[in-house]
């Protein structure tokens, strides 16, 4: 009986533990540069971008990309370009996304 209460807690705390990790994954957390991340300093990233390109939409934001502190994906005149903005969220550079094979400009 004491067997089975013990594989009864140890498969509870593995479901907690995949579906708390789940959880996180899917609201962007994590310091690998993947996701797209909400709130307060991605509402800022995005509104700093926008600002830079003269308007647009705002397609995602990434945190801690290898270029900058914050890499937002922008949408303009049906080119989209990365922007990355330093830590204090001031512009560093921008990049043609991939799709659409783009040069480096500044």
């Amino acid at each position: 009986m004491v067997r089975n209460r013990t594989k009864l807690a140890v498969a509870i705390a593995a479901v907690a533990v995949l579906a708390g990790g789940g959880a996180y994954a899917y609201a962007g957390g994590g310091d690998d540069g993947e996701g797209n991340y909400n709130g307060p300093g991605a509402d800022r990233a995005r509104a700093a971008a926008l600002a830079h390109m003269g308007g647009g939409t705002a397609n995602a934001v990434e945190r801690n990309d290898e270029e900058a502190a914050w890499e937002v994906e922008v949408t303009k005149d049906g080119k989209t370009v990365d922007v990355h903005l330093d830590a204090d969220y001031k512009f560093v550079s921008t990049e043609g996304d991939s799709e659409n094979e783009g040069s480096d400009t500044d």
